[in-house]
């Protein structure tokens, strides 16, 4: 299956007319329809959105390997992260404090 059938793939098991997925990846219907078509490349640029957008696992949609969509957890984690790097030192050093105190909590459980 090449990338172009991946892509509708995704959008197919989103649910998800041609439209609205590419409203939501800021791009026109029209090259959507041309990449499931076959007539258009998937470039770097678009599978970033992709997988950004939908949470769908980039290895999966470059290669085929592995799953449709990340697990939650990594999508969680990465969320976090993206959150964390925002704030500035005193603050992430807040965060990583609260972070401790909660692995405590859990821990005596």
């Amino acid at each position: 299956m090449s990338t172009n059938q991946r892509v509708k793939e995704i959008r197919l098991a989103l649910n998800l007319s041609q439209a609205k997925f590419a409203t939501a990846i800021a791009i026109s219907n029209g090259y959507i329809a041309g990449i499931e078509l076959g007539n258009r490349k998937v470039n770097d640029r678009l599978i970033k959105l992709i997988c950004s957008t939908f949470n769908v696992n980039e290895n999966w949609l470059k290669n085929g390997e592995g799953d449709m969509f990340k697990n939650p957890a990594d999508t969680k984690f990465e969320m976090a992260m993206n959150v964390f790097k925002e704030l500035n030192p005193d603050y992430q050093e807040f965060v990583l404090k609260q972070i401790d105190e909660l692995l405590k909590i859990q821990n005596k459980k």
